[in-house]
């Protein structure tokens, strides 16, 4: 941890390195004002800023929020297209502040499927906050974890086949190299809005051994002390990793 005044006091224990949200709870959120689903969905992107700098705060190096899922393209075609204005909207108005603060985006996931516009406003925001030092921000975007893990398979599959690897060569390594996530560690802490108790297709390789933090509170309404919250959690867990302590 550093000195800046500015930053949460995490005494108790070690802040965890990388943070993933499942972000659950727009849609109740509007229907509970009577409003239309976009309308949660908007005010969410204020929960996102929370988060980024409950991150920053703490000393989190990577945060990845879980923005759009393969299943989500399944949805009505007005929402589809109200998430895609969001994230367009999202990517430019939000590129340079998370710049001057040292946040570096990448967005991971099926990214063809994206529309024009959305796609060049998400190639944009990469591209400006490049080389920032403070924080990793990870937009999971056209994203399933099974899809993930049935497209790393057949790339394996595949070099197999053409002899670029051998059988023995197949192991986790290999695998996570193959993986939108390779060469990040998996998550230490997975925080769920909506008090919802499911993975919902999310990183199912790389949360084998996350902790896992629920909270009832809905997306719209999370904060960067609703983050804080759930980083004392983490430090109070024992994280054993399937082993057993000494003693």
């Amino acid at each position: 941890m550093t000195d800046d005044p500015g930053r949460e006091p995490y005494a108790e224990g070690k802040v965890p390195r990388h943070v993933a949200i499942i972000m659950d709870g727009n849609g109740r959120w509007a229907r509970r004002r009577g409003l239309p689903r976009h309308a949660g969905h908007r005010q969410g992107m204020k929960a996102v800023r929370e988060a980024v700098e409950g991150a920053r705060l703490a000393g989190v190096e990577i945060l990845t929020l879980f923005a759009f899922s393969t299943e989500n393209w399944q949805r009505p075609a007005i929402e589809v297209s109200a998430l895609m204005s969001l994230l367009k909207h999202y990517a430019e108005q939000e590129q340079k502040e998370l710049r001057a603060k040292g946040v570096e985006v990448r967005v991971l996931g099926e990214l063809d499927r994206i529309d024009g516009a959305a796609r060049a406003a998400v190639d944009r925001i990469v591209q400006a906050t490049a080389g920032g030092q403070h924080l990793r921000l990870n937009l999971m975007i056209s994203y399933g974890g099974r899809e993930e893990l049935l497209r790393a398979f057949r790339d394996i599959a595949e070099k197999l086949a053409e002899g670029v690897l051998k059988l023995e060569d197949v192991n986790e390594e290999c695998v996570e190299s193959h993986l939108f996530t390779s060469g990040l560690p998996d998550p230490d802490l997975l925080i769920r809005t909506s008090g919802e108790l499911r993975l919902s297709n999310f990183m199912l390789w790389q949360l084998a051994y996350t902790e896992i933090h629920t909270t009832a509170v809905l997306w719209p309404d999370f904060t960067r002390d609703d983050f804080a919250g759930a980083v004392r959690e983490y430090q109070r867990r024992d994280r054993r990793f399937g082993r057993v302590n000494a003693g």
